[in-house]
């Protein structure tokens, strides 16, 4: 009985039922040419050339090359193939076709419907290889391909509307960065249409918003012959001109900038923003090549007290509260000194802070602070939060410290404790404006769409303590009027604090050279690399840039 039932099934499987004009087919895979025509269709949406070679009869030795050869110079980015119909069989020929959908780049749709003549070989149905399979129309020694015209590509704009790539300062055209001709690695990873040659940003504004600068060629689909000469155009679409980025530089904040840094002789940097708004305003670095502003990571020095300070201030200190200032003070074991071993004794925190007593914070850090609560307030000043600007930008990073003696050098800025000029620019704003904004060189919608971005978008604004913001507009500017930078000769209103960073080792360390500060609605950050003290070189830098700039 068993038997009997198995052979009945196998015998269902090769028999064919009349039902009305047509005839419905159950046959093992294969053996049935409707069943080999949506096998064919599937494995060549999904780009399995492979697969699509075993079902088809006289597939010729560079199959695979053709068709890969006909999706890159289409510029597919999604295609879909799908049965329309297939005749009943008549002996070994079965006629059979289908419609495709391919979408081509900008998000243009081609349709057609195609041929798909099936033949039984061995038992099993195939698609007879032809051109014609691939296009109707198509012949041997033909292929198609989509010409494209490139529309005009925009440009990146200064805040008041001109060419940031035009401009004369050599940092603004570094930031928009210089546009060339496509590698045939670089057009592969852009994709579809990008071919090698093509006209794209190669770096900064330029590369991150490439798309949107080029806007999209037109297309016109077309069979073209073995010399490259088009035999018919199939389908045209038209393009879209670039969209310009507008950034938030200040061509006068830029140019004066420039001229502070011109007459360093050492590699140097300098940022600006707007407090208010987190707007960057100026970005110079000398010398060119390396946008050390965004991406140099660098020791704080004491600059870094600005937000040690603001944590002592939230936890009860005041500017008038007395404080130790002694030459040397011992913590874990180490000696930490103040500059030149200066001593001012028992003193006010504003005056300490404006005579940057690195004795004063070690030891209030340690036993008033704690490492939790100095990492806490560092946060609330951007350090260890991603900058999210529009360019590529490294975060400041206050990391883990593994003892007292660790922390103590981190509480001024030492140690493990990095940041950039534009992290440094962004504490300074915090404190001009009392909230800390992330720095923005593009609005905010448009910087979540930068290439490094991934659809992040700036973190949310950080208010500080009404109280922190009220002791640091007294701390700093004491620093310009009777501290470290007294005799620079800054434009009144001026606030800030300078930072002298030891990097390297040794006895006698080389260091970075800091000054940070704000001046009615701009506020910036200064370091000359290895320029020493930042009161000698890093201070007058900011003084010529707010002098030219007001």
């Amino acid at each position: 009985m068993r038997r009997s039932r198995v052979l009945a099934v196998a015998a269902i499987a090769v028999a064919v039922v009349i039902v009305g004009a047509g005839a419905v087919w159950f046959l093992r895979d294969g053996a049935d040419p409707e069943d080999a025509a949506e096998r064919y269709l599937a494995a060549w949406s999904g780009g399995d050339l492979a697969a699509m070679r075993a079902l088809t009869a006289g597939a010729p030795a560079d199959f695979e090359q053709r068709l890969t050869r006909t999706r890159d110079e289409l510029g597919v980015t999604a295609q879909r193939y799908t049965v329309a119909s297939v005749g009943r069989p008549d002996g070994d020929e079965a006629g059979g076709s289908y419609s495709a959908e391919l979408t081509l780049a900008g998000d243009r749709k081609w349709t057609y419907e195609g041929s798909l003549p099936l033949v039984r070989r061995d038992g099993e149905w195939l698609v007879r290889w032809s051109p014609r399979v691939v296009y109707p129309t198509l012949q041997e020694g033909q292929r198609l391909r989509a010409s494209r015209a490139w529309s005009g590509r925009a440009a990146v704009l200064a805040a008041d509307g001109s060419d940031l790539g035009a401009s004369p300062s050599g940092s603004a055209r570094q930031l928009a960065g210089p546009v060339g001709a496509a590698s045939e690695e670089a057009a592969k990873k852009l994709g579809a249409p990008y071919r090698k040659g093509d006209p794209i940003g190669a770096d900064g504004l330029q590369r991150q918003y490439e798309r949107r600068l080029a806007g999209t060629p037109a297309l016109a689909v077309q069979i073209v012959d073995e010399r490259d000469e088009p035999v018919k155009t199939l389908q045209r679409f038209g393009g879209t001109e670039g969209r310009p980025v507008k950034t938030t530089i200040d061509p006068k904040a830029q140019a004066a900038a420039g001229k502070a840094l011109a007459g360093v002789r050492k590699p140097a940097s300098m940022v600006a923003l707007r407090p208010a708004t987190g707007e960057i305003l100026a970005v110079a670095n000398k010398p060119g090549g390396y946008n050390r502003a965004l991406m140099g990571q660098y020791p704080p020095g004491s600059t870094f007290k600005v937000v040690t300070a603001a944590a002592l201030v939230a936890g009860g200190v005041s500017p008038s509260t007395k404080v130790g200032c002694p030459a040397t003070t011992a913590v874990g074991g180490r000696s930490f000194h103040n500059y030149q071993h200066e001593d001012f004794g028992t003193v006010p925190f504003r005056e300490a802070f404006a005579h940057s007593c690195n004795t004063t914070f070690a030891r209030l850090a340690v036993d008033r602070l704690g490492e939790k609560r100095l990492a806490q307030v560092a946060g609330q000043f951007g350090f260890n939060v991603p900058i999210i600007a529009g360019l590529p930008a490294v975060r400041a990073a206050f990391p883990d410290n593994r003892d007292d003696t660790a922390f103590a050098s981190a509480s001024f800025g030492q140690g493990r404790v990095l940041t950039s000029p534009l992290n440094m620019a962004s504490v300074a704003a915090a404190a001009a404006d009392g909230t800390w904004r992330s720095p923005l060189l593009v609005p905010a919608a448009l910087a979540s769409q930068a290439a490094d971005a991934g659809g992040r978008r700036p973190e949310a604004p950080k208010r500080l303590e009404p109280a922190v913001e009220k002791a640091l507009h007294a701390l700093m500017p004491a620093v310009v009027s009777e501290g470290t930078a007294s005799g620079v000769g800054f434009p009144a209103g001026t606030a800030g604090k300078t930072g002298t960073a030891e990097y390297g080792s040794g006895e006698d360390p080389p260091t970075h050279a800091w000054f940070i500060g704000y001046r009615k609605d701009v506020a910036f950050a200064v370091i000359v690399e290895g320029g020493g003290t930042g009161a000698e070189a890093a201070a007058p830098v900011a003084a010529k840039f707010l002098k030219a700039l007001y």
